[in-house]
């Protein structure tokens, strides 16, 4: 009997084709696909891959933005047991190059040029023995080895030598290595298969109620597990339309909401914000959209109003995963109240397991804090040669160690603190810049704010906060501070305020703390 939930990438599509067929799978760039099309096109990919020699685990590279040949290379490859290596598109030649060296990837598939960078140029000359062939997308003949001649070569490939090769495809095969940012040092590749992958997303996608109706708009990046396996992979499994934008530009984003009808707007709070903020927004007509997925350790309040206020969305939902974890963890539910999206992120999944732990492994009891541990199918298999992170990362019973501080209610409910790297320590107290945040972006001036700590002689570290007013309004240092300690404790009050145009974010829209501690220069900073 047919699997209904298919446990391999090739699987799946042959699935999707089955119910979605002739439904719309993908509008971008003047590119219109319906699922049978899309499907033409990934095995087409595929045959090429085979007529190029891809053996079953050959990592494969895409350093692109979302582009629809993004999706057509990545599910070509993983369809005949290729490994998928995405690269963040804001990565410089050091970090692109190692990433190239250390997942020993056969192939690389980039584009000429993006945002002002002409990304083939960046590697050129680096050591790389592992890599065979860079294949620019849209690259100029006769100059790059360009995507069309690569796909041409597949043509030698029948379809019974490609049936093989998809059916050869198994679920604890690797579907990807991710690798995550690297903030705190050079990053790790998180290694995930076909089964852990699909399992995790079909639980998840079944509650979000994402289905052949929705038209998905993917502002997240596909080189993250938010533009990726919350992006095209989970269109593909609902049978949802996507929309693939490179660049998020309000102005563009709001007229393709109009223009095209579209259902999803799935983003980091900074998504909701500048779209609610945009003085034209009445100009357009927002009315099919329905759906809002968000995730940060805590969202204002207000925020969540606004969205189902002003954006009229019929659900709004907030999450919590990471990379490790295949990016899902848990979820709030469609019936829950602004006031629990925006201050918890739900309860654990269906085949997740949860625990809060002190810094000496006991477990924690409902209104303690402590470090989130996770267990379950959606955790990674381990680190990329790595067996000493793996080994910190998962303990022996097969809890992932996420690095997160938590608390659990009453409901089951979690509310996610902080990291544990991001913790100030003022004057002996523990103080979470999201807590700061939190009481900052309650404030009718501020449109954003971002907490840092910065050297004290007195107390060790005090906390530094970054703000972007509102259009309109022009708070002062002293009345942001006045703010706050009405609110928060006093150890938790910023002593220093920066007004900003912007924050510094990277492709996936979260806010870069790295940049932010760079210019901070506290002994030269004024304090109040």
């Amino acid at each position: 009997m047919h699997n209904p939930q298919p446990q391999t990438l090739p699987a799946l599509f042959e699935h999707a084709v089955a119910r979605y067929g002739a439904r719309e799978a993908l509008i971008a760039d003047g590119v219109r696909f319906t699922f049978a099309e899309l499907d033409q096109a990934r095995r087409a990919s595929a045959r090429a891959f085979l007529a190029a020699g891809l053996r079953k685990g050959d990592r494969v590279a895409i350093w692109a933005p979302n582009i629809p040949e993004y999706v057509v290379i990545a599910a070509g490859l993983q369809s005949v047991g290729g490994v998928l290596v995405p690269i963040n598109t804001r990565y410089k030649r050091d970090e692109t190059v190692d990433i190239l060296h250390r997942s020993r990837a056969r192939w690389l598939f980039t584009v000429n040029e993006f945002l002002g960078v002409r990304y083939p140029q960046i590697i050129q000359g680096a050591h790389l023995p592992d890599l065979e062939n860079t294949i620019v997308i849209g690259g100029e003949p006769g100059r790059d080895f360009s995507w069309h001649e690569f796909l041409q070569r597949g043509h030698s490939v029948n379809d019974a030598a490609l049936e093989t090769r998809m059916r050869a495809v198994e679920e604890h095969d690797v579907l990807d290595l991710m690798f995550t940012s690297g903030t705190t040092g050079k990053a790790k590749a998180a290694v995930s298969t076909h089964g852990k992958t699909l399992r995790a997303y079909w639980t998840f996608t079944s509650h979000t109620t994402v289905n052949e109706q929705d038209r998905y708009l993917i502002i997240n990046p596909f080189f993250h597990s938010f533009g990726y396996k919350y992006g095209w992979l989970t269109c593909v499994m609902r049978g949802a339309c996507m929309l693939p934008i490179q660049v998020f530009d309000v102005n563009k984003t709001l007229d393709m909401i109009q223009r095209h009808r579209v259902t999803m707007v799935p983003g980091p709070p900074t998504v909701y914000q500048m779209l609610i903020a945009h003085p034209q927004r009445r100009d357009y007509d927002l009315s099919s959209l329905r759906f809002g997925q968000t995730g940060a350790a805590m969202i204002p309040v207000e925020l969540i109003r606004s969205m189902y206020r002003d954006l009229k969305l019929q659900f709004v939902l907030t999450g919590y995963g990471l990379t490790e974890s295949a990016g899902l963890a848990t979820t709030t539910q469609l019936e829950d109240s602004p006031e629990v999206v925006a201050t918890t992120v739900g309860r654990p999944m269906n085949g997740v397991e949860l625990r809060i732990v002190d810094a000496q492994g006991r477990v924690c009891n409902n209104g303690e804090s402590g470090e989130i541990l996770l267990r379950g199918d959606n955790v990674m298999l381990g680190y990329l040669d790595d067996p000493a992170a793996t080994a910190q990362a998962i303990d022996a019973e097969g809890f992932l160690h996420t690095g997160d501080v938590g608390v659990q209610d009453d409901q089951g409910r979690l509310r996610v603190i902080d990291r544990i790297k991001d913790m100030i320590i003022v004057g002996g107290f523990n103080c979470y810049p999201a807590e700061v945040e939190n009481a900052l972006t309650s404030n009718p001036d501020v449109l954003q704010a971002a907490v840092i700590g910065i050297a004290d002689e007195r107390l060790g570290e005090v906390p530094k906060a970054f703000i972007v007013a509102k259009a309109g309004r022009q708070p002062t240092a002293e009345e942001i501070i006045s703010w706050c300690r009405e609110r928060i404790a006093n150890f938790k009050v910023p002593r220093v305020v920066e007004f900003v145009e912007r924050l510094p974010t990277n492709a996936s829209g979260k806010i870069l703390k790295t940049e932010l501690r760079a210019a901070s220069q506290p002994l030269a900073e004024r304090r109040i």
